[in-house]
């Protein structure tokens, strides 16, 4: 009985293990992304999950004996507004407020994000920094004209060159944010049904851009905390293996 007593703990300490490897992972990569423009932080949340229950002495029937429980890892993002910072680039804008610009994915498929680094392509087609075309109002790429002139976007995403309007950025919001899926870096996917909301009155800004929500000194502690929670788990592991061996030993 005590051996399989040992025997969940040893699992439970395993699987403390793993969970917390997971944790290590999503907080490697806010600290990596901490400087991507519109970066939203990934969380972990831990719950209990029960595995069934280990029989105690003297238990008569199943359903008296000890619960047992192993650690569960939930993600989850934080969609909170970064700071909003200038830049001085004509070609940033960032969202105040609820919303994403929309993006065409390298699949052909929409995706979304907060962060507003644009860029023109070679045949003057608006691209954010990964090379993704920027969509405008009826899913149509923003175009730029060859000639030169000073690009203007007003508050409702609209885009000028000069005195001319060469579209206007297409700002979506969800009825829940939780239905995006992370992609890469701040672009997001949306889960197949999710439905698509135009924003009517988005607040657009030029020369500026959203920071990441992470902060990176925040995410250091974690690290801490992560490994000094990582030690405690591999020394009752070592504590644990001990014991059995010893009784083992003494059962022949």
């Amino acid at each position: 009985m005590v051996a399989l007593a040992m025997n969940v703990g040893l699992y439970q300490s395993a699987a403390a293990l793993s969970s917390l490897e997971r944790w290590q992972n999503v907080v490697s990569q806010n600290i990596s992304s901490s400087q991507v423009s519109g970066f939203k932080k990934r969380m972990v949340q831990f719950d209990v999950k029960p595995m069934g229950e280990v029989a105690v002495a003297n238990q008569s029937r199943i359903g008296e004996g000890q619960l047992a429980v192993f650690p569960r890892v939930n993600y989850s993002i934080d969609f909170q507004q970064g700071e909003v910072v200038p830049t001085g680039r004509d070609l940033d804008a960032t969202i105040q407020g609820d919303g994403f610009f929309v993006l065409r994915g390298a699949d052909g498929t929409p995706a979304y994000t907060r962060n507003g680094e644009f860029h023109i392509r070679a045949d003057r087609t608006l691209v954010n920094v990964d090379g993704s075309e920027v969509l405008g109002i009826g899913d149509v790429p923003i175009q730029l004209q060859a000639e030169e002139g000073t690009i203007k976007i007003n508050e409702d995403g609209s885009i000028f060159q000069g005195e001319t309007q060469l579209g206007r950025l297409q700002v979506v919001s969800f009825n829940n944010n939780n239905q995006l899926i992370p992609a890469h870096g701040g672009v997001f996917k949306a889960l197949p049904g999710t439905a698509v909301i135009p924003v009517a009155e988005p607040e657009v800004v030029q020369s500026h851009l959203e920071s990441s929500n992470v902060s990176a000194l925040r995410e250091m502690a974690d690290l801490v905390a992560i490994a000094r929670a990582y030690e405690a788990n591999q020394k009752i592991i070592q504590s644990r293996d001990g014991t059995m061996e010893k009784t083992l030993d003494a059962l022949g």
